[in-house]
């Protein structure tokens, strides 16, 4: 059994006893669940980072979906489906019954998230949301540290959770203040505007125009956005090869060009379609265009391990040059 596997099992049963504990209106718990999720990855079990070298792609985010308020909304209503099933420890199945990180699981695949298995781990998705008066529905909310529970955010101070054995999925008060509030869904503008922003005629000139635009389309990512990657990235040559062993237009990891179904990472076609796929699962995931280009550039593990930016020198020069060239395309 994996470490991972593990330390799911440790969490969903401490989640079982604390659940039984009575809880305690407005206190907060003074170690974040964070920290925990931090110090698994630091020990090899958390997510894996990036490479942190200019150049290469690093572990790739499998997260994507729609942002706004009616986004959060959708989130809410497919919760509601799920209301009366039985809480089953380890459940991932609603014919067979959820556990609480199994319902969230479930629930934001179902707009193309994919979030870690357990709570511990959900507790470091997205971005952070500073208090529950800036948090929205569709919001997930973590409780105890390290994190053991965790529900979905459908406003007035309520939540949808499976709470523990005994109990079916429900609507419940937000029992304590949350020891995190992860907001997974990107901000409106962050994705869903990118596809109209930027046209062939914004690229006028720029090499393999008509790949950024047909790939921009197709999977709503701005086509100057992948412009700008790949004139960073390889200088428009679909040839180049980092010393890391990234290939082609868009510098994909071979590992990363399997995960995105891209059999010839030299062929710009292949290369700018899967380009196109990571940057908007990275954009699902973390909701902001630097924050995706620097998990393009370092690795999701990386952007989450430091919850921004990670401090490698060559990262942050990388994401401030695709952005200068995005600013001079658009």
């Amino acid at each position: 059994m994996s470490v991972d596997a593990v330390a799911g099992r440790i969490q969903e049963i401490e989640s079982q006893i604390q659940l039984l504990a009575p809880k305690r209106v407005g206190t907060t718990s003074t170690t974040s669940g964070a920290d925990f999720a931090r110090a698994m990855a630091a020990s090899g079990a958390g997510t894996a980072g990036g490479t942190g070298a200019a150049g290469t792609v690093g572990d790739v985010a499998a997260t994507g979906g729609s942002g706004s308020s009616s986004g959060g909304e959708a989130v809410v209503d497919t919760a509601r489906k799920y209301l009366g099933i039985d809480y089953v420890w380890g459940g991932t199945d609603p014919k067979r019954g959820l556990d609480c990180s199994g319902l969230v699981q479930l629930v934001y695949k179902q707009h193309g998230i994919d979030l870690p298995r357990v709570s511990y781990q959900q507790a470091k998705a997205g971005r952070p949301v500073s208090s529950m008066a800036e948090a929205r529905p569709g919001d997930i909310l973590a409780f105890n540290s390290p994190v053991n529970h965790v529900g979905i955010y459908i406003g007035g101070g309520k939540m949808i959770e499976a709470p523990r054995t005994g109990l079916k999925v429900r609507v419940a008060d937000v029992p304590e203040t949350p020891s995190a509030i992860r907001r997974v869904l990107p901000e409106s503008a962050s994705v869903s505007s990118t596809a109209a922003r930027g046209t062939s005629g914004s690229l006028a000139g720029v090499p393999y125009a008509k790949l950024f635009t047909t790939a921009g389309a197709k999977h709503g990512v701005d086509p100057t956005l992948l412009a700008a990657v790949a004139k960073q990235e390889s200088g428009y040559r679909p040839d180049a090869v980092s010393p890391a062993g990234a290939r082609g237009l868009m510098q994909l990891m071979p590992s990363t060009a399997r995960g995105l179904g891209v059999a010839n990472s030299m062929d710009p076609a292949q290369a700018v379609d899967g380009a196109a796929r990571l940057l908007k699962d990275l954009l699902g995931d973390f909701g902001r265009v630097d924050l995706a280009l620097a998990a393009y550039n370092a690795g999701p593990g990386a952007v989450r391990r430091y919850d921004g930016i990670p401090p490698y020198a060559e990262t942050q020069k990388y994401v401030r040059a695709v952005l200068a060239h995005q600013e001079r395309l658009s």
